[in-house]
Order: C-alpha cells, then structure tokens, then sequence
C-alpha cells in the first residue's frame, strides 16, 4: 500500500511525496516582474508541502508558438538563467520543480486571438501537416484564422533541437526535470495525431514514425541537457467528436501503445490524458462560468480577443454547449491511467477531475485492496487557483469529525480560466469558495506541523 507522503524516484531524483501541482496557465510572461511572478505562483505550493511543482508551459521559441497570452518563452539561456531564484525558491521548501516545454502549433495565438493577428501579421503556424478540413471549414466560417507553414523534415529536427537547447538552459537554473506537453492540441500532439499528421517523411504515416518527433527529441535532450529526468503527457483522443466528423484520432489503445514505446525510447515518466483533436472543454470540465462570461468589465478585452461582440457571444455560446457535453467527471483520466500502468514499469502521474483526499488514497492503492493502483503520483491544477497553499490540507491530513478527509474547495466552476484568454492571471474569482479559504486561513489550515 502506498501513502501519499510517500517518496517517489523520477528518472534518477527524489520526490519527497506523491503530491503534484500540474501544470497551469502562470500569465508571467518574460517582462521583468517575470520572476517575481513565477515565485508568487509557485512557491505557496512548495511552501505548504507539495512534493512536486510542474511549471506551466514554456515556449521554446522567441516568436509564435503561444497558445494563450502572458505564456513564458524559454529560447533565451539568459532570461532562463534569471530563473534560478525561483527554483531555490522552491528547494528551499523541500520540494522539486520540472519545467513544462511547449509549442502550440495550430493551436497557437496566429489562429484564434484577433488583436494577436493584428500585431503580428505576418506570423505563420506551425503545422505538422496542411489543417484537416474540419477546420479549414472553421477557417472559411470565419471563427478561425489558419496561415500555416507545413515543417520540413529539417525543421522538424531544428524544432526539437529547440526542446534540447531549452531543457540544457533549464537545468543550468536547477529545474530538476523537463515535462513535455504532450496533449491539449499543442504540436507533441499534432505529430501524434492521425488527425493532424499526414506527413509522407519520417516523421508520419504509421503510428511509429508519428512517434519519431518524441524520440527525436528526447536524444535532443539527452545529448544537451544529460540525463535529467523527462516525462511527458500522452494523449488518447477519446473526447473527440465521433464519426463521421472525425474518422482518425488516437484510441485509448492507441495511447497505451505510445506510452509503451516512450518507455523504451527512455522517457521516465508518462502522464496520460483523455482530450479531444480540438481544444475544447473536455481538458477542464465542469461547470459553465458564467460569472466569468457575465462579467462586462471584460467584455470588450474579450472582444479584442474574439473579434468583436458577436464572436464573444458564439464563442460563449459554444462554451455552454461543452460544459454540457463534458459533465465533471471524478479522476476522469483514470482508466487510462490503469491500463498504461499495467504496460510500463517507470511512474505514472495522474491528473483531472481529483478533488479529494480518499480519492488520492484510492487511486494511490492504499484503501481498495485488492485493487491495483491506478498511478503512482496525483496532480491538480485548478484547484491550486483556489488555495495556493492546499498541500498543506491534503498531506498528513486527517478526518473531520464526520469522518471524511479532506476535500478541496475548488467547485470547478471554471470561472478562472476564460479571462485567461485577455492575458489575466490564473486566480479563483468564486465568491463562496474565497470566503471558505479565507476562513480556512483564520483557522491556521494552511500551516505546516512539521514548519
């Protein structure tokens, strides 16, 4: 049986518990207040015990390639450099960091955000193959904007030189270990995808070529950056619309099978995550935020974003109809997980929809004997929107006086993430959950016994 407080190794470091903060939207950007941003983000997690902090996604090139605003670029050994104070930060409480690497692709700011377009006119996406007609018919409907440059086989092997060169500058600023986002509809993803990659080089056309940019680049980072623990995110497209709208997409086979070979290729850790081909609400799931849309101060930065007030609406209009269609599911993610853990023998990280304490015992094999653990590490990321310091409620955490261990505040609301598209930072904006956190604080929840 495993506890949650229990140590872990990744690829050759220690994890001091099996707590993790998954990645999110920091909003820090690379002005100068960055860093101090970062810190004021990451370290309350650290500070409250969490074992392990998964920096949100990085962009390995110094222009395009950001799927939201405020991203962080980490082409510039320099600027990354400056980011030693934050992992010290963060090895001052104990904890380990791994840096998140990213690029969107089609799924990049050059698609969707209007006033971004204007800016930047001449930017291209990034495109593993030409746009499926799915949304190339978005394109010509007019609610996106596609200007892709198909890689050559040359530029894919630059672009994962790029992951190498920014996990070498990473770990010069003690990141203990690369994560690669290898789901959402970033471009890992789209080099996976039967939707996406229809490429005719090495790079696509069976399920082990379209693993060939993965393998490329992890001898990228093992070559430049030496044996720093790499996990990554593997995809199983089992939210995608069904056919006849889209006919080829990753099965949960098909995900099991990835995962199985970046074991041998030398990954060291997998996080598997059911999404769709598009990006859409099934990667957060919950509840409508319509506290967030309601809001008319800020109407018109959406609008920038959207393009005016009519696509505000469709935009939230569409946004109705997928928080209809992708109800809150608990450990949503954990079927797959299961069958992944049941093929390969390095750790297996869990995230989505994991809100309370016996969940994380259940899921870790400590309270459903016989049954098998489903992972051997569990994450959130909203959740830590609510309460930056929530480790410290979870970790040695014991019953209330009705004999329910803790759970968290975060009423997946989603309300913090839409004004993440105007560049605002990731925050809960819930009234009745920040007066409960507010109480929590006054009752000293947050405070570490071992402190």
């Amino acid at each position: 049986m495993t506890t949650l407080e229990e140590p872990l190794e990744i690829g050759g470091v220690t994890v001091p518990n099996r707590l993790y903060r998954a990645p999110l939207l920091e909003c820090a950007g690379n002005g100068p207040n960055a860093v101090d941003t970062l810190i004021d983000d990451l370290e309350p997690a650290a500070e409250s015990g969490v074992g392990l902090i998964c920096q949100g996604a990085t962009i390995v090139r110094g222009d395009g390639g950001c799927a939201a605003p405020g991203m962080t670029r980490v082409h510039d050994p320099d600027f990354v450099s400056k980011l030693t104070r934050l992992t010290d930060r963060i090895h001052d409480h104990g904890s380990r960091i791994f840096l998140q690497l990213e690029h969107g692709g089609l799924r990049s700011m050059e698609t969707w955000h209007a006033a971004y377009r204007r800016e930047n006119p001449t930017l291209e996406q990034l495109a593993v193959s030409n746009p499926p007609w799915q949304l190339r018919a978005l394109d010509r409907l007019g609610f996106l904007n596609y200007d892709p440059h198909v890689l050559s086989t040359d530029e894919v092997y630059e672009l994962a030189a790029d992951f190498g060169r920014c996990a070498a500058s990473a770990v010069d600023a003690g990141y203990d270990g690369i994560h690669l986002a290898g789901a959402n509809m970033g471009i890992v993803q789209q080099f996976l995808s039967p939707f996406y990659n229809r490429r005719e080089d090495e790079f696509g056309g069976d399920p082990d070529s379209r693993l060939e940019f993965l393998a490329v680049v992890h001898d990228e980072i093992r070559d430049r950056a030496g044996d720093v623990p790499l996990i990554t995110k593997v995809p199983a497209e089992t939210a995608t619309p069904p056919s006849p709208i889209v006919r080829r997409k990753l099965s949960l086979g098909d995900g099991v099978e990835i995962a199985r070979r970046l074991e041998q290729i030398g990954y060291d850790g997998i996080v598997p995550v059911q999404a769709s081909v598009v990006w859409d609400m099934s990667i957060v799931r919950g509840e409508y935020p319509d506290r967030a849309w309601a809001n008319e101060q800020l109407h018109e930065e959406y609008d920038e974003a959207f393009g005016g007030a009519h696509r505000r609406r469709l935009v939230a209009g569409a946004n109705w109809i997928q928080s209809r269609q992708y109800d809150f599911e608990a450990a949503w993610n954990e079927p797959f997980c299961r069958r992944v853990r049941e093929q390969v023998s390095i750790p297996v990280l869990t995230e989505g929809g994991v809100r309370e304490r016996a969940e994380m015992d259940r899921l870790l094999g400590r309270t459903a004997d016989p049954e098998v653990p489903a992972c051997d590490m569990v994450g959130m990321a909203r959740p830590f929107y609510a309460e930056p310091k929530l480790g410290a409620r979870l970790l040695e955490s014991a019953a209330d006086d009705t004999g329910k261990l803790p759970r968290v505040l975060c009423e997946s609301c989603n309300n913090c993430t839409v004004p993440q598209v105007t560049g605002a930072p990731g925050i809960c904006r819930t009234p009745t959950v920040l007066r409960k956190r507010g109480e929590l604080e006054r009752d000293g929840a947050y405070e570490r016994d071992d402190v």
